[in-house]
């Protein structure tokens, strides 16, 4: 099968955008984030049931800083396996434990039926300033993704930024990381969400160059609340562009039409990443359906009951 990296360089650049009835609708998938209480989970499991119709290729449960939602990311992707049609991926990382640790957890999502591991490097835990490889653990990423080969036959994700990790080294640095990672077994890569769409192709180009043959699929983040979405940015290293800022200047107080700028600028970005060539996306719900479901909509996704029907 052609990878999506593959399908994108085969595609000349184009200037003007087909209409979305021109192309078949891309291939999505969710991230959500494990809930802090029974309110949050119930938030949770409403987001799932609203966008589970659309038949995403699979959805991913974050992990927090240092481990410290393990158990309740666990629970929320084995209740995904046990109780549901969709594909869960479980985001893993080798922060603040052991090889042995880490690979103990890598087996109980075996056990629990999950096959999709989202493989992780991971946030230093609070009150550390910088990442420091834990004794006895995985030093990197890459060093986890020949583990997680060694526990069980896992389709695995890895993390890329097209914008650069906060702590490379160097743009080269950071790509030789992503390499290597894909050289240990990774099947896929998925982006830190980048609002700059040329940077985006220009990191597919230059992943091409350094022979990166691995699909990597773009993460895209719609805009729920601008504020919270621009300090989260400067801890994460994502620019904020300043044609994005004024787009949703003067709408703290006018959530309905925030959320329609906030659906029409992430279904922007993908309509031309597709029209570059790109078909593949995956979406940062933050545990909120509306706007990963409109975005869908502009794009042709509809529910697989509908498209049934039709």
């Amino acid at each position: 099968m052609q990878s999506t990296l593959a399908r994108w360089l085969d595609t000349p650049r184009v200037a003007m955008l087909p209409s979305p009835a021109a192309q078949p609708a891309p291939k999505l998938s969710f991230e959500f984030f494990p809930p802090k209480s029974e309110k949050l989970e119930a938030d949770l499991w409403a987001c799932i049931r609203r966008l589970a119709p659309l038949g995403p290729r699979f959805v991913s449960v974050t992990y927090g800083a240092g481990g410290s939602t393990r158990a309740r990311t666990h629970d929320t992707v084995a209740r995904l396996a046990r109780e549901t049609s969709l594909t869960p991926a479980a985001h893993l990382t080798c922060v603040g434990g052991t090889r042995e640790e880490v690979d103990e957890v890598a087996r109980a999502y075996w056990q629990a039926g999950v096959r999709h591991i989202v493989a992780l490097r991971g946030d230093p835990p609070a009150g550390s300033a910088r990442y420091e490889p834990h004794p006895g653990g995985y030093a990197q990423a890459e060093d986890m993704v020949r583990g997680l080969r060694r526990v069980g036959d896992f389709d695995i994700s890895v993390g890329a930024y097209p914008e650069g990790h906060p702590v490379a080294l160097s743009a080269e640095a950071d790509l030789d990381f992503l390499k290597r990672k894909i050289d240990a077994g990774a099947t896929r890569a998925i982006t830190q969400y980048c609002f700059d769409t040329d940077t985006i192709l220009r990191f597919l180009d230059r992943c091409h160059a350094a022979g990166i043959r691995a699909p990597i699929v773009p993460g895209i983040m719609p805009i729920a609340n601008f504020t919270s979405l621009s300090r989260f940015s400067a801890m994460c290293g994502a620019s904020v562009p300043a044609w994005l800022a004024r787009m949703f200047e003067g709408l703290e107080n006018d959530p309905e039409t925030h959320q329609l700028v906030a659906a029409t600028v992430a279904a922007e970005q993908v309509r031309v990443l597709r029209a570059n060539g790109v078909d593949e996306f995956h979406l940062y719900t933050l545990n909120r359906p509306e706007l990963s479901l409109a975005v869908a909509r502009i794009l042709g996704v509809r529910p697989q009951q509908e498209g049934k029907g039709a």
